[in-house]
């Protein structure tokens, strides 16, 4: 599992990346043919780890609920961050890896309601849900780096 913690670390300092020399008007930008802008993508990347690996098992997320609301699977973006609200999310989404981890390693998961995604894989473990939050972190990284292109 260690491994999984790693690409997931990973992946999010690539996010972290991108976002670099970004205005927060940027981040808030749709571009044509897209539903949502890159702040959505952020957000909802650190709101979709914690409702499969926690929500999931049972247990309560550790981001706000109002960011769960606003940035779940089937929202769209009506809001805008200020700069304040949207470095907070940047923090979630550095530091919750490492406490997923340390969660993980002390054990807390110890049920799992079994979760059908909408890519037809069906999660049935934590072990489950944190590969395949890795693999939507992933396609999530590409649609950022594609907005970019339209800035």
């Amino acid at each position: 599992m260690k491994t999984q913690f790693d690409v997931l670390r990973k992946s999010r300092d690539l996010v972290i990346k991108e976002l670099e020399g970004l205005t927060l008007e940027q981040i808030h930008v749709i571009p044509a043919g897209f539903k949502n802008n890159i702040a959505w993508n952020v957000a909802h990347l650190v709101v979709t780890q914690q409702l499969l690996h926690y929500k999931m098992s049972g247990l309560n997320c550790l981001c706000p609920d109002d960011l769960i609301t606003d940035f779940k699977k089937g929202t769209v973006p009506t809001k805008q961050f200020t700069e304040e609200e949207f470095e907070e999310v940047k923090e979630l989404l550095i530091g919750l890896p490492d406490t997923l981890e340390e969660d993980f390693e002390a054990g807390i998961f110890k049920e799992f309601t079994e979760y059908p995604t909408s890519t037809g894989f069906v999660l049935s473990s934590i072990e489950n849900a944190i590969a395949f939050n890795n693999f939507h972190e992933g396609i999530h990284y590409g649609i950022i780096r594609s907005i970019k292109k339209f800035l």
